[in-house]
């Protein structure tokens, strides 16, 4: 399920979204410090998602309902406004926040027309830029992709087409070597998505794409839930991480029923 490979990708992520020490042994870390990890923001509004969809409800109205009802798990200022204000137009925002939502949509359908409409559409009710909305787009097409069969191979060159080389500073193209001395942390859609990408394409299971994560000074929590979908389902499961453990022991309890529903 997508949606747990996200909402785990975050809570994991969550540890060291700010304050990641220098020298952090990534490889050898304990992958979750009790006490450190929660979910946050990500988890949250992927949740919202997922219940709107799934049952039929305003997108709207569940996403301001369920953050209101969660507001203190680090929102973004802007993003913050809209959920407790009351104007929820959209704000033009090309932030991560578009595609970190976005995991139930790529398990939302078998067409993968159904998935990018519906990906635009979870986007622009807030993040209405184009790189907001395609950032997404790629997200539920790449978990699309992985539940439908395709190679990391074809992963990658969908993402790479979206952003190349050329035009994007963190694209894909760049190896985690390169990532790890090169990349500063960053809340923009077009660099976030396809280096979490990257985290994903350098593994080989669930645990080596989060110790990708570690490895970078990133919003990790964030690409834990971008490219924590994409994960799970290409290597179908989590491997010896005791997921539903840890997911139980950290989500409240509404938020626990829409995951399992």
């Amino acid at each position: 399920m997508a949606v747990k490979g996200a909402v785990l990708g975050d809570i994991l992520g969550s540890q060291y979204e700010f304050g990641r020490p220098e020298d952090l042994d990534w490889q050898n870390v304990d992958l979750i410090i009790p006490g450190r990890a929660d979910f946050t923001d990500d988890t949250v509004m992927t949740l919202a998602v997922k219940d709107a969809l799934l049952n039929g409800k305003d997108l709207v109205e569940t996403m301001v309902r369920t953050g209101r009802r969660h507001s203190g798990c680090g929102f973004g200022g802007m993003f913050f406004g809209w959920i407790l204000g009351d104007d929820h137009a959209p704000y033009g925002s090309w932030g991560n926040g578009s595609a970190m939502r976005t995991a139930y949509v790529g398990e939302y359908s078998d067409d993968p027309d159904i998935v990018r409409k519906t990906a635009e559409l979870v986007s622009a009710v807030s993040h209405d830029h184009p790189e907001g909305i395609k950032g997404a787009v790629v997200t539920s097409m790449c978990i699309w992709m992985a539940r439908h069969g395709h190679s990391k191979e074809e992963i990658y060159s969908y993402v790479l087409e979206n952003y190349p080389a050329e035009q994007y500073s963190y694209s894909i193209n760049h190896d985690m070597q390169w990532l790890r001395k090169h990349y500063q942390w960053t809340e923009k859609c077009c660099d976030t998505v396809p280096a979490a990408m990257r985290c994903f394409y350098e593994s080989t299971d669930y645990e080596s794409f989060i110790r990708n994560i570690y490895s970078l000074k990133c919003d990790s929590d964030t690409f834990g839930a971008i490219a924590g979908g994409v994960a799970e389902e290409y290597y179908g499961g989590f491997g010896s991480i005791d997921a539903e453990k840890i997911l139980k022991e950290c989500l409240t309890k509404d938020l626990y029923e829409i995951l399992t529903a």
